[in-house]
């Protein structure tokens, strides 16, 4: 919480950030994967994720570490999406992801409870409005606006089944500003103005839950479901004092409440499986349900109240209430997500050494390469009357490549391991036609693609 005191410029801009509809979106494990190895996997890791990325993908994963696993990520996504040819404005994605995984035993059952976050490195918390008219990539504009954290546990209760599950945190907005004092409306300069702005960043929690199965010689079969978070906006502004016009004072109030969703993650459940037969070569295949039918709005609804004491000899009339936002329907649908993923070691090389916590000896230096493919059909139904939701079918693929050294050091008895990834998602061009010739905005074309690199340093103690 903070309180602060600022210009008398800042009001017009925050009546103007309420009075117009909040923007919705997901968050950036959804959209870029979380972890290098996720990402040029397509994200197919439900049944294979065992360092700290298993906190997104499947809790359950976490019993599958070999050891205490600390990681540390950076990756940043350029968004070239387009509306009529011109570029849309939708901002880069970019920060800091990582983690821990810390195994261990009780009463000879083994367990593990892991972290992972991504941090934006361009704020925690932003407030973006648009009007519903407005063309706008409803779910990628912006989406980074959200902090993602999550704490997990996971036990092995059979040689065979792992289940695990824990809480993810978001970051949501809630303000509240007034202005109290004396204003001149005939010399400004000489207004005796007082300004208060109170911000707190706050936290939404959702469950996490997965369950991981051997499957013989085969590899694993996984499944994990991840909650519904909102993430409200709220904001209240009181405005109070007396306005002096040539000497003539009327006292007045004015208050607006505004209330809207700022974030939306849908329910999904995702059910995949690790193929691991073949020695050195991984098949990942999941398949996620998305649930963007229970998506909501994202248009403010607001309620503004404007009192006022004129003199009885000043003829003044004061406008009644406005009316609320009329809110369109949205009538999202949900979707499946195929996902595939291929991990190969592709070198080998050095001595053989003893590696803590895998069974047999591993050469000194291994380097895997991977490979993804998603695609994403769009929830967003044809946007022919008021509304201009954007959106397009998205295919990314991916590529990524790492570099693993066993046991480089005795102080790291485990293994040190550096990944990179490269995404690029393809949006093709969809053409929105208008039921009514006379709309606002008329009909447009959009489509575009999206790119992100990054990398990911794990070391296994």
């Amino acid at each position: 919480m903070r309180r602060i005191s600022c210009a008398a410029g800042l009001l017009p801009a925050l009546l103007a950030g309420v009075l117009a509809p909040g923007r919705a979106r997901a968050h950036a494990p959804d959209t870029y994967g979380l972890g290098s190895r996720g990402a040029s996997m397509g994200g197919a890791l439900v049944a294979d994720a065992t360092d700290f990325s298993a906190g997104y993908y499947n809790p359950a994963g976490l019993c599958g570490a070999t050891g205490l696993g600390l990681s540390i990520g950076y990756a940043y996504a350029s968004n070239h999406l387009r509306t009529n040819g011109r570029d849309s404005g939708v901002r880069d994605v970019h920060g800091l992801s990582g983690g821990l995984v810390a195994p261990g035993e009780v009463l000879g059952v083994p367990f593990a409870f892991g972290l992972a976050m991504f941090l934006p490195d361009d704020g925690l918390s932003r407030i973006k409005a648009i009007r519903q008219e407005t063309p706008r990539w409803e779910l990628h504009d912006d989406r980074l606006s959200i902090l993602f954290l999550a704490a997990n546990v996971a036990v092995r209760p059979l040689p065979f089944l792992e289940i695990g599950g824990g809480v993810a945190f978001l970051a949501s907005t809630r303000g509240r500003f007034s202005v109290t004092g004396r204003a001149d409306a005939l010399s400004p300069y000489d207004s005796a103005l007082r300004h208060e702005v109170d911000a707190d960043l706050t936290s939404i929690r959702t469950p996490q839950l997965g369950a991981r199965v051997r499957a013989g010689d085969l590899g694993f079969v996984g499944i994990a479901y991840r909650g519904e978070a909102k993430l409200p906006l709220s904001i209240d502004a009181r405005l109070q004092g007396v306005v002096d016009f040539a000497g003539i004072e009327v006292p007045l109030l004015y208050e607006l409440e505004s209330r809207t969703v700022d974030a939306f993650l849908p329910r999904q459940v995702v059910v995949g499986a690790s193929f691991q037969r073949i020695e050195g070569l991984r098949v990942n295949v999941d398949v996620t349900w998305v649930d963007w039918s229970a998506y909501e709005s994202p248009v403010a609804r607001t309620r503004a109240h404007l009192e006022a004491a004129p003199p009885p000899e000043l003829p003044i009339d004061l406008p009644d209430d406005p009316r609320p936002t009329s809110v369109a329907p949205l009538r999202f649908a949900d979707r499946l997500v195929p996902r595939l993923g291929v991990e190969v070691l592709a070198v080998e090389a050095g001595t053989l050494r003893e590696v803590a916590g895998q069974e047999g000896e591993r050469r000194a230096i291994e380097v895997p390469l991977r490979a993804g493919y998603v695609y994403e059909r769009s929830p967003v139904p044809p946007q022919t009357g008021v509304t201009n939701y954007v959106d397009a079918d998205r295919h990314t693929m991916s590529l990524g490549a790492g570099v693993v050294l066993n046991r480089p050091l005795e102080e790291l008895p485990g293994s040190l391991r550096i990944d990179l990834h490269g995404q690029i998602s393809v949006l093709p061009e969809v053409v929105v036609e208008k039921d009514n010739p006379a709309d606002f905005v008329g009909d447009y074309s959009a489509g575009g693609t999206m790119v992100n690199l990054g990398a990911t340093v794990t070391a296994a103690f």
